[in-house]
């Protein structure tokens, strides 16, 4: 079920964030997607093996892709593990894809994992929907980062 993401609260536990997402990009809007893992991925990421640096979301053929996410292979698995950056399959509504695939072709648009976490036992991933920001916005956000360490530090 896609629903609204929101900041963890009682029941999340917090996989990976890509902390690079909100300095490259302005989330415009955020939804909490499910995903289709094999095997021990499970396990793996309940381990904290997983990067969302190189991860990107795309729309094919009215379904909803992860690609570029890294989920390392399980120690003690038994069987085969899949391969580390194979794209998975994001689970939401239909009309939710149809909404995010209006607004991806917009240019400058882009479907951009921000946290994995499981909720109730269940993996899911916060999924923005952003748009690039300019070089200019990245030095804005560097100063007033710096003038917030500096005030911290002042008291």
């Amino acid at each position: 079920m896609a629903r609204k993401a929101k900041p963890e609260d009682d029941g999340t536990k917090t996989v990976a964030t890509n902390r690079k997402a909100r300095f490259n990009y302005h989330v415009l809007e955020q939804l909490e997607v499910g995903i289709a893992l094999q095997g021990a991925e499970v396990k793996s990421l309940r381990s904290g093996n997983c990067s969302l640096d190189e991860a990107f979301g795309r729309v094919d053929n009215d379904e909803l892709w992860l690609h570029g996410m890294h989920v390392g292979p399980y120690k003690a698995a038994t069987i085969e593990t899949p391969p580390p950056r194979r794209p998975r399959k994001l689970l939401a509504h239909r009309a939710e894809i149809r909404r995010l695939t209006q607004r991806t072709r917009e240019r400058g648009y882009t479907l951009v994992p921000l946290r994995v976490y499981f909720r109730e036992g269940r993996a899911k991933i916060a999924l923005g929907l952003c748009k690039g920001k300019a070089l200019h916005d990245k030095r804005d956000a560097i100063k007033k980062r710096d003038e917030e360490r500096g005030a911290r530090g002042e008291d």
